[in-house]
């Protein structure tokens, strides 16, 4: 269908080297999209960028820091430099420390925060004049259940994914009449190498996850595709400020 496809879009995704972040990537280069992965580690992403070439598009790796404002600017030129447009950008990069609120150090809070919370308001600004001078854009931000639900041993991640919800509404709010759509998605337990770390760390939480998803299963990257290529393409010009699951089920259990 033409209004998903996305042949000739650039797409910019942050932590696109691996997990949910690959994931949506790989969905963006099927649908035609030239693929920007921006992370920190070269190895891991020159593998990503060889397979998403492979998927027959154009992709490249830009190393940046998410949390610097001087990093994020870089990222933008670099991409304008190399393919002379930005339509997409997917907010994805995060980490977690898994702890309970008293055992933090403000070191361990803010790196958590501005990981994933801050480096998304410093990426979306540093897109947004490109995006409005071209027209429109499509920023997609990656939450998470803990935007919806508490965790013991995630404070600042669940703090920083349900901030990053309320900055998706503010920013879709504040854009909408520059045809820029800004979403969030938010992944249930999807089985990446953060969430096996959980695993471990975590005692009974593979159980529970299988008992409360009505799937019955853990979501793997490719369930993230989907949704990457609807909310970056025309198909989702009329969807703005949302935010939706893509958990197998796991939020709507009581």
């Amino acid at each position: 269908m033409a209004s998903f496809d996305l042949t000739g879009r650039v797409a910019v995704v942050t932590g696109g080297n691996g997990g949910i972040g690959l994931g949506m990537a790989r969905g963006l280069a099927e649908a035609g999209a030239r693929i920007v992965v921006a992370a920190r580690n070269p190895e891991k992403s020159r593998r990503a960028v060889e397979e998403l070439e492979k998927l027959g598009t154009k992709a490249r790796f830009c190393a940046v820091d998410v949390a610097d404002e001087a990093s994020v600017d870089g990222l933008v030129r670099s991409t304008l430099d190399a393919y002379g447009r930005l339509d997409v950008l997917v907010n994805n990069a995060g980490i977690n420390i898994r702890k309970p609120p008293q055992d933090y150090s403000l070191a361990e809070w803010r790196q958590v925060i501005d990981t994933n919370l801050t480096s998304a308001f410093l990426c979306s600004k540093a897109v947004y004049p490109t995006m409005k001078a071209a027209g429109g854009g499509k920023i997609i931000n990656i939450g998470s259940m803990m935007s919806i639900f508490g965790a013991s041993f995630a404070p600042a991640y669940a703090a920083s994914k349900g901030g990053l919800v309320q900055f998706t509404k503010a920013c879709a709010t504040a854009w909408a009449r520059d045809h820029i759509q800004v979403n969030a998605v938010l992944p249930g337990w999807i089985d990446t190498e953060l969430t096996q770390n959980a695993r471990r760390e975590v005692a009974g939480l593979h159980e529970r996850i299988l008992a409360r998803t009505p799937d019955g299963r853990w979501g793997i990257e490719e369930d993230m595709a989907g949704v990457a290529v609807f909310l970056a393409s025309p198909a989702s010009d009329f969807v703005t400020g949302t935010a939706i699951p893509v958990d197998g089920g796991y939020a709507v259990q009581g």
